[in-house]
């Protein structure tokens, strides 16, 4: 069984679901969605701070999630994103 491909909405860099980072909007409010369970759309970045940002100014998180979304100022400042692989 292949494992799943997932897009980033930042970069547009097709790669392994178990790669990115996935939010998910409950209430109109980005929110990492670390148990990759939560329902309902997600949307997928890489772990480069620059996808994260890239997509937040496009309004690619509203585009792929289907609904207005707010961007909480700590989740785009946070740690995780970095990734000094990719």
């Amino acid at each position: 069984m292949s494992e799943a491909t997932r897009t980033c909405v930042g970069c547009g860099r097709k790669a392994p679901q178990r790669e990115l980072v996935r939010f998910v909007a409950p209430e109109g409010l980005l929110t990492r969605d670390e148990t990759r369970r939560s329902p309902g759309r997600g949307a997928y970045t890489c772990r480069r701070p620059a996808c994260f940002e890239r997509a937040a100014a496009t309004r690619a998180f509203s585009r792929t999630l289907r609904r207005n979304v707010r961007i909480p100022l700590e989740l785009s400042t946070e740690t995780w994103l970095i990734d000094k692989d990719h």
